[in-house]
């Protein structure tokens, strides 16, 4: 089992509704259904702790009884940005919790041979520079594709930025934390590791597949 310690800018989400509803998202008799209903309740558990310190201001507001100062959050509101596909099977929990937020695409598919991303689509908010951004993708596997997402992300002059995944491997996250060890990490657990196919083990299959029915 690999040491959380070992990676000091990565979290694991340790919630007892995270593992437990992991597990029945790692089941293979788990239904699409079920599979995209699992995912949006751990997005949304996991939405709570990577917004756990954002910055609030205080603020003149009336209650039906009074004036008071009050809390909101501080500035320009949060921007979630999905990784294609399946990315969006976190995006939509997440959006239950922040549906301010702005959304941006990135659309990336891994080459069977060299397990190299190629970039085919990405759409930002224009002032994506001026929002902190949560960046989401259920598997991070080799961690090339999440690190080329969050390349271009700073591209389009994101500075704050954080990573959301529900499974990792030590050897994605050695790729990941290297290119952006300023961006944090998020994920509801740290899996064994790859296999010969870049797929993690144990894991829990290809997210896209078992989120949309496809093969």
């Amino acid at each position: 089992m690999t040491d959380v310690h070992d990676f000091p800018g990565v979290t694991v989400v340790d919630h007892p509704l995270v593992p437990h509803n992991l597990t029945l998202v790692r089941d293979k008799s788990t239904s699409t259904g079920s599979f995209r209903r699992l995912l949006r309740e751990v997005s949304l558990l996991m939405a709570y702790e990577v917004t756990r310190n954002l910055k609030l201001e205080m603020v003149q507001i009336e209650t039906p009884l009074e004036p008071m100062q009050a809390p909101l959050l501080s500035g320009k509101k949060l921007c979630l940005v999905s990784i294609l596909r399946a990315g969006n099977g976190l995006l939509e929990g997440m959006l239950d919790l922040l549906p301010s937020a702005r959304v941006g695409h990135i659309g990336l598919y891994r080459d069977p041979h060299s397990l190299s991303p190629v970039e085919y689509y990405v759409k930002l908010p224009d002032d994506v520079s001026e929002r902190e951004a949560i960046v989401v993708d259920p598997m991070l596997a080799t961690g090339h594709s999440a690190a080329a997402a969050v390349t271009r992300l700073k591209q389009a002059g994101a500075r704050q930025i954080r990573f959301v995944c529900l499974l990792g491997v030590p050897e994605g996250l050695l790729v990941f934390t290297e290119a952006h060890p300023d961006v944090l990490v998020f994920t509801a657990a740290i899996d064994r590791g790859l296999d010969d196919h870049g797929y993690i083990r144990p894991g829990l299959g290809d997210a896209g597949d078992r989120l949309y029915g496809t093969k």
